[in-house]
């Protein structure tokens, strides 16, 4: 999980890094014509540029998931899980990481967007691993995988009749 957050968290500074050094903010550059575009902006509020005026409250609340998702990885068990958490630990760091260390200053950063789809807000690669792990945290709970992996554990104890266990 650590390792994922990790690789996630690299890719998303690295794509922010060569954005700023690239593109002038808010002139639209074709990639893929008009359905992916680069448009480098500042975002001082969640997503959808949702609570711009709050954005020490948003910095507060994705330490505390950080927090809280470095705490989990103690209990995850499952490969799908550890990918999963891995993906929105590594685009909350992302994120978290422009809000401490950008302008405007400490906790009031602006968090640097610039991919653009048509009729879409502009985001960035941490936001579209936050999304991926939303996808397949949904898809763990359709499938009904344990976070602990203890599904499996519990399953092939359950396979096994009671008269074997006790023989050893």
């Amino acid at each position: 999980m650590l390792g994922v957050a990790g690789l996630v968290w690299a890719l998303d500074q690295l794509t922010k890094q060569w954005a700023l050094a690239r593109f002038t903010q808010g002139e639209a550059e074709p990639f893929l014509g008009r359905l992916l575009q680069f448009t480098l902006v500042f975002n001082p509020g969640a997503a959808f540029s949702m609570g711009t005026a709050f954005t020490p409250v948003i910095t507060v609340i994705m330490a505390t998931v950080a927090t809280g998702l470095l705490v989990a990885s103690l209990r995850v068990g499952s490969r799908w899980w550890a990918m999963s958490a891995g993906f929105l630990l590594g685009g909350a760091l992302g994120n978290l990481t422009d809000r401490l260390f950008r302008p405007p200053g400490f906790a009031h950063g602006h968090v640097v967007d610039f991919l653009m789809l048509p009729n879409f807000p502009v985001f960035n690669v941490a936001d579209s691993f936050i999304t991926a792990a939303a996808v397949c945290i949904l898809v763990a709970a359709v499938k009904d995988i344990p976070f602990t992996g203890a599904r499996g554990a519990a399953a092939s104890a359950e396979a096994i009749p009671a008269e074997e266990v006790e023989r050893g």
